[in-house]
């Protein structure tokens, strides 16, 4: 805004005002501080359950949370998913490869495994394999299209072991639907890059561990957690078999003192610690494979914290902000718009 006066006949003074700051009113969303607010509510709710109902037993929780024989039990539950895990997307590597070759047949194979076992329910292929030993007695090596094992000969009740029937039953699973998720990684690569690679005469086995596999693992990496995440729990129903894993184990337990509640406890404790950890694993393997596809990485919760900490100290060194209540007001120079405004009618 101007201001023209004329201070002396002849002269002319023009004068600018300065702009006038209009509050900055922010945008209010009602829905998240009510949805905010419930979900405080119903934590709350919960904490304080924990620390009023008796039923929940702490001393019971804290004197079996690091029994022998639970410990013995997560060993096993942690070795079961290492293992399952290894071999299940090892096979599944493999099923996707021949999944998308161009041989008929091992499309076909690869397709009637996918299909096999993911329509049986994981509790039924176990239940099979650890009864294999009645529809086979025994297994081998020998003359094909007969049981004359004269090669190799197994008992088949001593060979399928409850430990070698959990482990196959959860391996052949998880291949099944590993084998989808590597398929629809390499999947979504662009063909225009592999048809590049060909041009520039790469070799096949280089342009796939390089230019094809890095970028499949971006949409890998997320499903194929999830799916170690779901095969650690999962171990909890090779209790069907007899295996002492976590879940087994503490069932024995509480069948024997009926402290039903605080032994689940125990265990859903420590599912949920081993779910975090995988979890967090993922977070920092998926952002390491994220690097290349946006100019600058989203910062880590770590990251976060320690910015918020920082902005909190330089907000309260430099104390409060203009505008807001009992913050010092800033003194300008030059006419007010009021002023200016009485200036322009005296002028005219």
């Amino acid at each position: 805004m101007t201001a023209t006066l004329e201070a002396s006949p002849g002269e002319v003074v023009n004068r600018t005002a300065p702009p006038v700051a209009e509050p900055v009113v922010p945008l209010r969303h009602w829905w998240r501080w009510g949805l905010s607010a419930v979900a405080v509510f119903l934590l709350a709710q919960l904490v304080w359950t924990f620390f009023t109902n008796p039923q929940w037993r702490w001393p019971v929780f804290a004197e079996y949370f690091f029994n022998d024989a639970v410990l013995r039990g997560l060993w096993l539950t942690l070795w079961l998913t290492a293992v399952s895990a290894v071999v299940g997307f090892a096979l599944g590597g493999l099923l996707a490869l021949a999944r998308l070759s161009g041989s008929l047949l091992l499309n076909s194979f690869a397709w009637g495994f996918i299909w096999f076992f993911r329509s049986v329910p994981l509790v039924v292929q176990l239940v099979i394999w650890y009864n294999l030993g009645y529809l086979f007695p025994t297994l081998g090596i020998g003359w094909p299209f007969s049981y004359d094992f004269w090669l190799v000969e197994f008992d088949t009740v001593r060979l399928l072991s409850s430990t070698v029937a959990a482990i196959l039953g959860l391996s052949l699973h998880q291949a099944a639907y590993s084998a989808e998720i590597i398929r629809g990684g390499l999947l979504s690569v662009d063909q225009g890059q592999i048809e590049a690679a060909k041009a520039l005469g790469i070799p096949r086995g280089r342009r796939f561990f390089r230019i094809v596999l890095p970028q499949a693992a971006r949409a890998i990496l997320p499903n194929a957690f999830n799916e170690v995440i779901g095969l650690l729990k999962g171990t909890s129903v090779v209790f069907i078999v007899a295996l002492p894993e976590l879940f087994y184990t503490v069932q024995v337990i509480y069948n024997r003192n009926q402290q039903v509640v605080p032994l689940l406890l125990v265990a859903a404790v420590w599912y949920t610690i081993f779910t975090t950890v995988l979890s967090v694993a993922q977070y920092y393997i998926e952002r390491r494979f994220a690097r290349g596809t946006a100019r600058e990485l989203p910062p880590t919760p770590l990251q976060r914290v320690r910015r918020a900490v920082r902005g909190g100290v330089a907000r309260l060194r430099r104390g409060p902000a203009p505008g807001r209540p009992g913050a010092p007001q800033p003194i300008t120079g030059g006419a007010s718009a009021h002023t200016v405004a009485a200036l322009n009618t005296s002028a005219h």
